[in-house]
Parts: structure tokens; sequence; C-alpha cells
């Protein structure tokens, strides 16, 4: 396929893109004391050498009062400008310009690491932070107007090509744009007017520091998505009218919704594809400036179609990059089929990032480590191995083909009749079919690099020792828990969420789920049952059912529509029996906290959502009998599938 209009060039102020591919903004936590870091040179250069025509930082603090996360560059200190300068020469290596985000994240913050008190408009907690920030006084805002112009001519000094303002989800300005958040009666909050006017400061601010041949750009919340208050899509038509009358931007970046609605800041696989699409046709219709559209836009044929649509200028392409930095380089070499598709899990990112690890991707191992894995760096084998690969799920499929690259004959083996391991009864989980594109980007890379697929096949320790190779990997994963610790877990009209989702459980029609897990296995599985219009009730010991789903941002969609499908739930039970022949099953259980003991039904069938257990017993046999043995995924430890292909890249690579 030609892309006409993706691989076009287009200018933001002076600056000309050689396509209309940006890697959008996104924490990253690489920075080294709240300075930019090699790592972070490493990982967007890796992007521009890609294909990216545009890279834009993650967002970086304009001011003391904005620290809102440990890991943030303060790009109001001149000390980040020769860690500015490393990281803009190696983009502009590749031909691709980078931007840095400024913003100062007002309300949205604590004063937990700044040890200050957190500015905003009014004195309005936010609803993820809920400290009540300090009303900004003129004096305020005059300051932090001067640290974006001091931090705007250190980004400068550091060799970015343009400066893009945060203006959008997580943002001071937009809180002062905002009548949700802006309740001021002076000059600055009311109507419209008033409300641009600080926002409208920091952009002039900037610009005179800059000059007027420097890019500088906003990104705008399109639709706060809030219907008690919030700015609407037609609010923010009007004010991007407004900023583009002042002549002080040269373009219009997007994103959607608050802290309010995270899960639509970053829609995870139960979002749709190109959610925020017609948001973006909105405000283009209304401007002249460039306007770029970003949300789960994850491959190019997609982002083709909004260009020629002429619903967007320039396409924002973040966790798509994450996964596979090559993606727009694919795309112009006509290699669609050798792009890694991101499926919006958000294990490996945006669930790092709340808990203040590095990023990850589950996909990309590489990802923060381009440096030592990156493009480029593995090296054929010193030594041609014969290698067996033991089990086609995610460990091994990623094992075989790195394994393969390096040079070494592989065979891989596996006892199913076709490739993918747990992955294929995860994707049978309600919402859960994207999943199995984890596998889909996997098949034809293994064959590329030279592997045998053997399939249908019960690799024994007699089969190994007649094979005779010169190293055996072992990825047999993992099965459901035979002894999950309650009482009549065996029991007539029991089954695990493998059964269900399999075809393998005779379900009645009132069923109780029994949640150990928090995670989709439980939450999808009892949505599947529901969907077959089951009664569903899950009892689990934690304060809420998909306790794990928060940090991907899965909760509230998930939680949605297992109450829109009737499903009931009973948290702080710890299930320790199950008793009753079917459809008179009984589960007892303790309340974790009070520790009084409760008994729920009677239902027709249980269904357990429990840990899984090591399905080892290929690898204990072959111990100290064959050359080189190595273990890697669930059959280690049963973990989430980013494990398993960190454990297979890793394995493969040093084979």
């Amino acid at each position: 396929m030609m892309f006409q209009y993706l691989f076009s060039p287009i200018k933001l102020g002076r600056v000309e893109l050689k396509n209309r591919i940006s890697f959008q903004p996104h924490l990253t936590n690489f920075a080294v004391d709240t300075l930019p870091s090699e790592r972070h040179m490493h990982y967007w250069g890796e992007r521009a050498k890609g294909g990216a025509g545009l890279i834009i930082t993650e967002e970086m603090s304009v001011h003391p009062t904005d620290r809102a996360y440990e890991k943030l560059i303060e790009v109001f200190q001149p000390e980040v400008v020769p860690g500015f300068r490393k990281i803009t020469d190696k983009v502009h290596e590749y031909g691709a310009k980078i931007f840095a985000q400024l913003n100062h994240n007002g309300q949205q913050c604590d004063g937990t690491l700044s040890r200050l008190p957190v500015f905003a408009p009014s004195p309005v907690p936010d609803v993820l932070f809920r400290e009540i920030p300090k009303e900004m006084e003129y004096e305020d805002i005059e300051e932090v107007a001067r640290y974006f112009a001091k931090s705007a001519v250190y980004a400068r000094e550091g060799g970015f090509d343009g400066i893009e303002l945060q203006y959008g989800h997580s943002s001071l300005a937009r809180q002062f744009l905002s009548p949700l958040t802006n309740r001021r009666q002076d000059e600055f909050g009311g109507d419209l007017d008033n409300r641009m006017k600080v926002p409208v400061a920091f952009v002039e601010a900037v610009r005179k520091a800059v000059g007027k041949d420097f890019t500088v750009g906003i990104r705008l919340c399109a639709d706060e998505m809030i219907p008690w208050g919030g700015l609407n899509l037609a609010d923010v038509q009007e004010i991007a009218v407004r900023f583009e009358a002042t002549g002080l931007i040269d373009f219009m970046d997007l994103s959607i919704g608050t802290f309010f609605n995270l899960y639509l800041v970053e829609g995870s696989m139960h979002t749709p594809l190109g959610y925020t699409i017609p948001l973006a046709a909105g405000i283009r219709s209304k401007i002249k400036l460039p306007v770029f559209c970003t949300g789960r836009i994850n491959d190019p044929v997609m982002a083709e179609k909004v260009l020629a649509n002429g619903q967007a200028d320039i396409i924002g392409m973040c966790r798509a990059l994450i996964c596979d930095p090559f993606l727009p380089k694919k795309a112009q070499e006509a290699r669609i089929e050798d792009i890694r598709y991101c499926i919006g899990d958000n294990q490996g990112c945006i669930g790092r990032m709340g808990l203040n690890k590095l990023l990850g991707c589950i996909q990309n191992p590489a990802v923060g480590l381009e440096k030592d894995w990156g493009e480029g760096s593995l090296k054929p084998a010193a030594v041609k191995k014969k290698v067996m690969v033991v089990g086609g799920g995610p460990a091994g499929l990623w094992a075989a083909k790195m394994a393969g690259r390096r040079g070494h004959r592989v065979d891989l083996y596996d006892r199913n009749e076709q490739l993918g391991g747990q992955v294929l009864i995860a994707m049978k989980g309600a919402g859960r079919d994207e999943f199995g594109v984890i596998i889909r980007n996997e098949k034809d890379q293994v064959d590329k690099a030279g592997v045998t697929v053997h399939l249908g096949v019960e690799v024994t320790p007699e089969f190994v020792e007649k094979a005779k190779p010169d190293a055996v990997v072992i990825a047999t994963g993992s099965v459901p828990s035979r002894n999950p610790g309650i009482g009549g877990a065996d029991g007539p009209a029991v089954y695990n969420v493998w059964q269900v989702l399999q075809g393998q459980a005779e379900l009645g029609q009132k069923v109780c789920l029994v949640d150990q897990d928090g995670h989709h296995r439980a939450t999808s599985t009892a949505e599947y049952m529901a969907i077959q219009g089951k009664s569903v009730h899950i009892l689990c010991s934690s304060l809420f059912v998909g306790a794990e789903l928060g940090p991907i941002q899965d909760l509230y969609l998930t939680r949605q529509r297992l109450l829109q499908k009737g499903c009931t739930f009973t948290p702080d039970i710890a299930v320790i029996d199950i008793s009753g022949e079917t459809g008179a099953k009984m589960c007892k259980g303790i309340n974790v906290y009070s520790n009084v003991m409760h008994d729920f039904g009677p239902y027709d069938s249980v269904v357990l959502a429990v840990a899984q257990e090591v399905d080892d017993g290929l690898y204990k046999a072959l111990k100290g009998k064959v050359k080189e043995l190595h273990r890697i995924g669930d059959c280690v430890s049963p973990r989430k599938v980013d494990m398993a292909i960190w454990d297979g890249h890793k394995v493969g690579r040093e084979l």
C-alpha cells in the first residue's frame, strides 16, 4: 500500500517534518536527579531511527511547585542544556525533529515531593491527588509565566526544534480554561474571555522568550468528557479559534479527558481504535493551523485514512511506537506484515508509570534498554547451535525467534495444534480478543528467523535424548492450581477459568466466581459468562472487584460492563470452602476484616479464578541430562505475559 499522505512533508511554523507521524509525549521515569538521561537519548533516538518525523518529549516541569512525579525533568534548571544537546543531536542524526513539551500540572499534583503548596486557579482538590491547592495570586501567575519563558529558552539552547505547551488533560492551563476547576471571581475567572487570560499569558511569555522564528504550539484537551460542567467539543472549538487568532502558535495537538476519566486519556483495548478521530475532525473544521490526532491509532492504514479524509494533519502515535519503534520505516518500505502492533493492554507502559517504575512494553523488552538491546544490537552467534525450544506460547516464540536471528538452527515444538499457549485462552475472555495479536505479531517473525515449527508433538525426555540438541529451552508454561487452598475445590460443578473459556464447563444458570486474581483472568471470564446469560456473583477478598486493573486504566470500564450485564459483587470475602452438589453449591467465606464467617449460595456452579502452578515436569526430567538447559516464562514462575516475553527475548539473545 502506498501512503501518499502519511509520508508527505508538512510545515509547523518554520520547521518542516519529513512525514506526518509524531511520537507523542508520555511519561518514561527515565530522568536522573530531575535531569535528562542517556536512557532518554537512546529511547527517543530509536524512534527517530525508526522513521518518525517528529518526537515530542514527555512533559517537563517548568516550576518548583510542579513535582507531580518523582522522575520528571525540571526544565527550568540551566543544567538541563547539555543533556538536551545530546538528545537532540541523536534525534537529528536520523532526520527527525524534536519538540520539548513544557508543563505545569497545577492541581493534578501534591506537595509530597516538592514540599510546596500546589498551585491552581481555585482551591479545588484534584479527584486523584485530593490535595487542596493554593489559589494562585497575581504574583504566582506572573512567576509561572516567567518560568515558562525561562524553560523555553533552555529548550531552545538545548537544540530542540520547537516547543509544545501542555494545555491538555493534565495541566494548569486547562484548569484555568475549564469552569469545572476555575471558580475565580476576579479577572481570571468567569466568562471565557477571562478564563483564557492566563493560558494566553503563558504562550505570550514563551513566544517573547524564543522569538517569532521558533515553532511553538499547544496541546489542548478537545473534550473533558465531564457532563456536569467540563469543557465539551463546542467549547474547545471556540477556544481553538481564539488561540489561532492570537497569532502566537503554529500548531494544535489534542488530547481528551482529565483525571476524572483516565480510561479515556489512556484508552485500553476496551476503548475503540481511533476513538478520538471525531474530536480532531471537529477542531480541524474550525481552524487553519495543523491539527494532531492521537488515540489508539496503531497502524499506518488507519493513519492514512484519517489524513486522506481531512480529519487531521498529523498522526500522533504513542504506544504504537513504544511497541514498535520502526513502524514508520516498515510502512514506508511496504513491510506491513513486520509491524508489531500495540494491543492497548497497558500493563508494560501506563501500568508501570502509575507504580513509579521505568517505562516498559509487554511486547518490546528493549524499551528503556535501547543502548544495549535496540535495533542493530543483536550479533550473530559465534558458535552455531542446534536449539530445541519446547512450548509455543509467548516465551517460546520469542526465544525461538531471537535464537534463529542469531543464526542458530532452531526447532520449536508445541503439544497443541496451533501456536499461542495461554494467550489462546486469555483472548477468549470478554473484550480480550485483541490480546491474540501478540501471537499474530510473532508467527511470521518466527518463520522469517528460520525456525522450524512442529505442532501436535508431545516432547518427552526420550524424544530430547534422541534429537541430541546442543541447547534446550523449556517454555511449557503453567496450569491452574490444583490445590488453591479452598476446601472442596475438586468437587462436582467446580471449574477453573480455563475450562469456562474453552467451553469445557457445564455451567448452570446461577454461577459464583471466586476471584483470587483481581485481574482480567477473573473479570473477563465473569463477563464472558454474563454474556451467555448466566447470573454471576463474584466473591473476592480485595476491597473491590478488579483491584489489579486500576493502574492499567481498565477498572472503570470493566466494572461498568459487569454491572450493566447484571453481575453482582461481594468484596472482602476469602472463600475457604465449597460444598454441596450441582445446583446447591455453597461457598463459605470469612470477612477478612471482621473475621466473621458467611455462607453464600446456593449456586448451580462455582468457577475459580485462582493462582497458576508451574508445568515444569519436562524441565526437571532433563535437568543434568542435556548439555545446556534453560527454562523460561510461566514454567519458572507463573507471571504476566510481559515477563514471559522478557525471558524468551533474553535467553534467545544469550544462547
